[in-house]
């Protein structure tokens, strides 16, 4: 009897193992990217749980798992974020990350989209036009576009503002906008767009835009990789294929619009 019994056990361990062998085995773990970041809704930010989401996250998630990598956002200085780059802390800088002007500063993937800079009032406000805001105080966020158009006089028609006020949060100076702290403030057109749908806000947007602009994904010139050439062919394929279009209609109206990246070379 144990004998028999024995036999029985040695055949139902080899039936077990010969399963096991045909089972599907996990894949495994893709090797990761970091990306550096800062919270810019609706672009970059946290959900519910405490993890960051938006139309950045969800497209470097999609493209980057197409090349081979999981996507990791981390949250940086953003007026480190070239020393972070260049130190290789973290692999690329994303975030709606305006290219105009910081084309030889970096490797670029993109644009995958545009973006408009744009000037912010309040709703009752009397500033129609650029003209308008001579003498008045305006918000910027430090290291961003418009603070640089603005300090450096990029673009024509520049007033002379009363204070040009460089804020390190960007969430902050649409608050100081929200509290009458300062006249106008200056950023991108969907950030403004979603402060006043997050909080209430009457904002008056004008009419002509500071800039329009690609947005892209910045690499260290001293990344040798080849991922940023690889990261724009990857979004060439993820805007022909309709998913670009698609991850920006879950936050935008008339996304097709983002996407005209063509006309950024008229």
């Amino acid at each position: 009897m144990k004998r028999i019994t024995a036999l029985i056990l040695t055949c139902l361990l080899s039936v077990g193992l010969l399963c096991g062998c045909g089972a599907q085995q996990p894949e495994p773990a893709l090797p990761e990217i970091i990306i550096g970041s800062d919270t810019y809704p609706p672009y970059v930010y946290l959900d519910d749980n405490g993890d960051p989401t938006g139309i950045d996250v969800e497209i470097a998630t999609e493209a980057f798992r197409r090349m081979g990598y999981q996507a990791v956002f981390t949250t940086i200085d953003w007026e480190q974020k070239k020393t972070l780059v260049d130190s290789g802390e973290i692999d690329c800088i994303w975030g709606c990350f305006s290219m105009s002007g910081r084309e030889y500063d970096y490797q670029w993937a993109g644009p995958y989209a545009i973006s408009r800079q744009v000037i912010a009032v309040d709703a009752g406000s009397d500033i129609y036009t650029m003209g308008d805001l001579a003498g008045k105080t305006i918000a910027v966020q430090s290291t961003g576009k418009p603070e640089d158009l603005f300090l450096h006089h990029r673009i024509a028609d520049i007033p002379e503002f009363g204070a040009i006020i460089s804020l390190e949060d960007r969430g902050v100076q649409y608050a100081a906008l929200d509290c009458g702290y300062v006249d106008a403030v200056a950023a991108h057109e969907m950030a403004i767009l979603q402060y006043m749908e997050d909080y209430g806000a009457e904002f008056r947007i004008l009419d002509k835009p500071l800039l329009v602009t690609g947005i892209g994904v910045a690499f260290s010139n001293n990344d040798n990789r080849g991922l940023a050439q690889r990261l724009t062919e990857t979004f060439a394929q993820m805007r022909q294929d309709g998913t670009l279009q698609e991850i920006l209609g879950r936050y935008l109206e008339h996304p097709e619009t983002y996407l005209e990246v063509e006309s950024l070379g008229q």
